[in-house]
């Protein structure tokens, strides 16, 4: 692992007191570091609402983002457990997990993955999400993987906490909801390009992240751009082909 870029991943994700603090790119980026930085072959996101239910608030892939809805549409998963406890909670085999999750170790299995370790997001009583690592062999991660892994997990909550001075749970209710309700707008602005380029969801989201890098741009500002049609976003040949999916 390399020791100078995990010390920079934590100083970017502690340092959310910028004007142009983006939520929904921050998670983005959490769950691109995990990517890099452990041994893992996808990456999870996911936050509490006002109503206190855990909304996919961002994916290393597609069939990612599908098996951590299906786990919250089915009552049933590592994540739901997670959230709940505020403890981490894993399975070195899914294969041999059905007394344990019925429908979430089938459907994960299916999609390829043997190994889940769910991390919660959380600041000393308080757990505000669920971050999730999967692995396509089935072991145990190393140790080292999932301390680290809940310390980007504890950074990133902390960061999301101090960008709003959050003290008081109601506050923080309000900040996660902007951030799911940011989420929408994304997803919105994502299947307007993916309907106006004939590309998949993955592709689109990895066009709009690029111009909204490329031109200084809110990703939330940028989605509503897209949506009202005031912002026309076109493939360029160096656009990547793929990237970063939900």
């Amino acid at each position: 692992m390399d020791d100078d870029r995990l010390a920079r991943t934590f100083v970017e994700l502690a340092d959310t007191l910028v004007d142009d603090f983006d939520v929904v790119e921050f998670l983005h980026k959490l769950v691109d570091r995990c990517m890099e930085l452990l041994d893992v072959s996808a990456t999870g996101l996911l936050l509490g609402d006002s109503c206190d239910r855990l909304r996919v608030m961002a994916a290393s892939a597609d069939n990612i983002h599908l098996l951590e809805l299906f786990q919250l549409q089915n009552h049933d998963g590592p994540c739901l457990d997670c959230y709940r406890t505020g403890a981490p909670v894993s399975h070195p085999d899914l294969t041999r997990a059905t007394d344990r999750w019925p429908l979430f170790a089938p459907a994960a299995t299916k999609s390829g993955f043997r190994t889940v370790h769910a991390l919660p997001m959380r600041l000393r009583a308080q757990v505000i999400g669920a971050l999730n690592l999967f692995h396509t062999e089935a072991h145990a991660l190393a140790p080292e993987v999932t301390q680290i892994g809940q310390a980007l997990a504890d950074v990133a909550t902390i960061g999301l906490i101090q960008e709003r001075a959050l003290h008081q749970h109601d506050i923080l209710v309000d900040q996660l909801q902007t951030a799911l309700n940011s989420r929408v707008l994304v997803e919105h602005a994502n299947g307007v390009l993916a309907e106006r380029h004939g590309t998949d969801p993955g592709q689109a989201f990895t066009l709009l992240r690029t111009y909204a890098r490329n031109h200084n741009q809110r990703l939330t500002e940028l989605a509503t751009a897209v949506i009202d049609g005031t912002t026309t976003i076109e493939i360029l040949p160096s656009t990547p082909a793929t990237g970063p999916s939900q």
